[in-house]
């Protein structure tokens, strides 16, 4: 069997992180996906997901996304059941998050780039740990075999 899902939408809630009582954390959100098609005429139409990311992948997506902000996501689905206030059973179908991915989506403000609001620290001391420089060589560097016969293949 074969289960797997990726989605590519704008987070349309607040995020907050939660942890469970085995010390797990935990994080749900609803992700918009615009449709790939308009009529014509009419507003695009996009349909909203549920998704859930566990332990890590939660903490990531919780520190270096937002409300608003596009986001990658790839998982499975599952469907989980639940009884409501009412005692009524209700089917929930959830995008179980394996790995979420920035979007190279640009920033809004002049304090943020192209990585969700992620800033990567700057580079290291390049000269200290540079690559010697090539030197483009000639066909005089290459010297001719004998014949076939000398490769083991």
């Amino acid at each position: 069997m074969y289960n797997k899902a990726i989605l590519m939408g704008r987070i349309c809630n607040d995020l907050e992180l939660k942890t469970i009582p085995n010390g797990a954390s935990v994080l749900s959100f609803r992700l918009a996906v615009d449709r790939s098609y308009q009529i014509k005429g009419e507003e695009r139409k996009a349909d909203f997901f549920n998704i859930v990311a566990w332990r890590s992948t939660a903490e990531f997506i919780s520190r270096y996304f937002a409300k608003g902000r596009m986001i990658l996501v790839e998982g499975e689905l599952q469907t989980r059941q639940y009884i409501d206030k009412n005692g009524s059973t209700q089917n929930v179908v959830e995008l179980v998050v394996n790995t979420a991915h920035f979007t190279g989506e640009k920033a809004t403000n002049s304090n943020s780039n192209s990585y969700g609001g992620y800033n990567p620290p700057p580079p290291a001391n390049t000269t200290a740990n540079a690559a010697p420089a090539i030197s483009s060589g000639s066909t005089n560097d290459f010297v001719e075999t004998g014949s076939d016969d000398d490769y083991p293949f």
